[in-house]
């Protein structure tokens, strides 16, 4: 009988990447000409969210954007980020928060065993928790899984990671 190989679809991050990359954005605030003094600040709060607070909606945008940019740099996906509608802050100033995307939703997961379950190929998608495990007789139909899943991942709208391929 052969052995069964299979792999896990999950949606995670690199903690310590994203506490760099914020680091790296608070020391560029105290830097650029156009943020200095604008009473900015970015916050990290655990695995949860991200919070910008700035004096008006375009040092908002700028450092968003600088935010962005470290993230990229440090291989950490944008798509994680859950932006809320910015709201008003004491002493007239502006604060957004984004929510930190982490693991799949129930919704999620089904969306993405229905897509395997749609492909015809010979494999078994499962839910696990936060994470689906997709098994099968073929290691060819594994990476034909991966293949379709990567393609599919922009309708998503999260980014896929594929974990404990054996």
């Amino acid at each position: 009988m052969a052995k069964d190989c299979s792999f896990d679809v999950v949606s995670e991050f690199d903690r310590q990447e994203l506490l760099n990359a914020v680091d790296q954005v608070k020391r560029e605030l105290n830097s650029r000409f156009d943020l200095k003094g604008s009473n900015s600040d970015v916050v990290l709060d655990g695995d949860k969210t991200i919070t910008i607070t700035t004096s008006d909606d375009l040092k908002l945008r700028n450092i968003l954007d600088i935010l962005q940019t470290k993230m990229i740099k440090r291989n950490l996906s944008i798509k994680i980020l859950d932006p809320q509608t910015p709201e008003s802050a004491l002493g007239g100033n502006v604060r957004q928060v984004f929510n930190l995307k982490k693991g799949l939703s129930p919704e999620l997961a089904k969306k993405i065993t229905a897509a395997i379950k749609d492909s015809k190929l010979k494999v078994q998608a499962s839910i696990q928790g936060e994470q689906v495990r997709v098994s099968g007789k073929s290691k060819d139909d594994l990476q034909d899984v991966i293949k379709l899943l990567k393609e599919k991942e922009e309708s998503f709208n999260i980014p896929l990671q594929f974990t404990n391929y054996r």
